[in-house]
């Protein structure tokens, strides 16, 4: 006779396996397993560039198959043509340049088709990546020259005068005729084919980036990537690519490269599944229209800022049909916008998922757009090779599924540390390879990874904890705001309260009374918001992050100014 209890653990056995929970450790393990071509090499002498180059051939691509196109201008690179390139510079870079194995080599640049062969030629040769924001001061970037330890910078031309004060050695990514005799990448790449490179003497343990991480809670830090963590990734990605797209997919990358989100997509990934990339040299709603109509493209690796571009967009006029696939990364996106994509947009698959620059860009996706579009709050399931914990942050106990903690995530992905930062390394990463990500989740039954918020940015109200992200999903299905975010306001009674900050619509009326009613008519009485402003903008980083940091700084500044 089958007993209650027997009935008990048989459903609790039965959602373990469901979810890849282990109550025994705690574990949550990722359902795929990769096999055959899709395993993660484990050999050690192995560097992302040779990795990369050696698919070309494993995919039995035609040298005339196109890699990369430029929206601008139209110019086009094949497999190749991209192949022979990335030999010319990497040699050009050793026996011109001397750069050496370690040697640390800063690239500012925005997106072009250089990027990936400028990238790859440094790797090939165990130099070191560290990308930048072209927007960033003159003082951002010399901080960042000198944290890195960059023995060369190769940046635009019309980024160079930022790299003056550095004394860093500077080559200029294309020709100028006002440059002289300067050399640039074009030239090395079109004078040194010839030239034989040593034997490559570089293992997967070996850093291959720092790249620097965004910094919406405090000071930027430059995050160790080792090429087995590049390696893992682009893997994972070829993987994700081959089992979702066809062979002739066109994809298109506005998303920066100087970013882990679009370094691995473009700068790596994609190239390694043998598709067509249209790049954008950077984000505009016309350009990316205009270029998914011109080229007929059928998968978009996006942020939620642009998904909410294209839901607000009421103009006509561009055949987006071709479109496919969107995914969405970088930051959470909320249910109510996938909810309003996926209505205007019925025809197309939108995919969330979730990583950070310190797990290489990676940990869940979405497999199917069915899954995506049965649970519009989730951010995937766990990745392959990637296994995780949800630790509360007070008891320090792994929960089971439906268990709200800190999502902890380990696999070969994962960082080395913060350069130069031991303490913040240990504060991060524990003595088991543990990542503590800052994240507030939660995993269901069926393994399917929800992001509540992050854990410093929770707006403490009376020993209540209050997620920004859930009021500013609220604020964004009001048909007279166009953007919102939500911050912490200090409060002598509270602690903390809930503040918004608004972009209305053009022409609106809209009055902060009208928000806060908006706000309290759905929420608990403890998460209503309490004070309003009015902005033009909410400032984001290039991943499409509220800077929470910039907004709370700019409302204490208006608290001081009218004392």
């Amino acid at each position: 006779m089958v007993t209650f209890q027997d009935q008990v653990n048989q459903t609790r056995l039965s959602s373990q396996r469901k979810s890849g929970y282990n109550p025994r450790t705690g574990v949550y393990n990722s359902l795929i397993k990769l096999k055959g071509k899709h395993k993660i090499p484990t050999k050690v002498r192995l560097d992302t560039a040779s990795f990369v180059l050696s698919q070309f051939s494993k995919l039995d691509l035609a040298e005339s198959r196109v890699a990369l196109i430029d929206s601008a201008t139209n110019r086009r690179v094949t497999y190749g043509q991209l192949k022979r390139s990335v030999y010319s510079l990497a040699a050009g870079l050793y026996h011109g340049l001397g750069v050496r194995k370690g040697d640390v080599v800063f690239l500012l640049s925005p997106n072009s088709t250089l990027y990936p062969t400028i990238c790859l030629a440094i790797l090939l040769i165990g130099g070191v990546v560290t990308t930048a924001n072209p927007v960033s001061t003159v003082s951002e970037l010399t901080k960042q020259v000198l944290d890195s330890g960059a023995k060369l910078a190769i940046a635009a031309p019309e980024e160079k005068h930022k790299l003056l004060s550095t004394g860093v050695p500077t080559v200029a990514t294309t020709r100028e005729p006002s440059s002289g005799n300067e050399l640039s990448v074009e030239e090395l790449i079109d004078c040194c084919e010839s030239m034989v490179l040593p034997e490559n003497h570089v293992d997967q343990s070996d850093t291959a980036a720092v790249l620097y991480s965004s910094g919406t809670t405090g000071t930027s830090k430059g995050v160790i990537l080792t090429h087995r963590s590049l390696i893992s990734t682009i893997t994972i990605l070829k993987w994700a690519v081959d089992i979702s797209s066809a062979k002739d997919d066109i994809f298109l990358c506005f998303i920066p490269m100087f970013h882990i989100y679009g370094l691995a997509f473009f700068g790596f990934g994609l190239l390694c599944a043998g598709t067509t990339t249209v790049l954008m040299q950077r984000f505009d709603l016309k350009g990316m229209l205009e270029a998914i109509q011109t080229y007929k493209v059928n998968n978009i690796p996006a942020v939620p800022p642009v998904i909410l571009s294209l839901v607000k967009y009421n103009g006509g006029g561009y055949d987006l049909s071709s479109l496919r696939s969107v995914g969405s990364g970088a930051a959470p996106l909320s249910k109510h916008l996938a909810h309003q994509f996926r209505a205007k947009f019925p025809w197309v698959e939108l995919k969330p998922g979730y990583g950070l620059t310190e797990s290489c860009g990676a940990a869940s996706y979405f497999v199917t757009a069915e899954e995506a579009k049965a649970r519009s709050a989730a951010s995937g399931a766990l990745l392959p090779s990637f296994c995780a914990k949800v630790v509360d942050p007070v008891t320090k106990m792994a929960m089971g599924p439906y268990g709200e903690g800190e999502l902890w995530l380990k696999g070969p992905a994962v960082m080395k540390g913060y350069l130069g930062n031991k303490v913040a390394t240990s504060e991060t990463i524990d003595s088991d390879g543990w990542l503590r990500t800052g994240d507030l989740c939660y995993f269901d039954e069926d393994g399917y990874l929800f992001i509540v918020d992050r854990i410093k940015e929770l707006i403490k109200y009376n020993g209540y904890q209050v997620a920004p992200a859930e009021l500013e999903a609220i604020l964004l299905n009001h048909p007279d705001i166009l953007d919102a975010a939500v911050i912490p306001l200090e409060d002598e009674e509270a602690g903390q309260v809930p503040m918004a900050y608004i972009v209305k619509a053009r022409g609106s009326e809209l009055s902060e009374d009208q928000v806060m009613q908006f706000i309290a008519a759905q929420v608990a009485p403890y998460k209503k918001i309490k004070k309003v402003a009015f902005i033009d903008e909410i400032p984001k980083s290039v991943a499409g992050k509220i800077l929470r940091k910039d907004l709370v700084a700019q409302s204490k500044q208006n608290i001081r100014s009218k004392l």
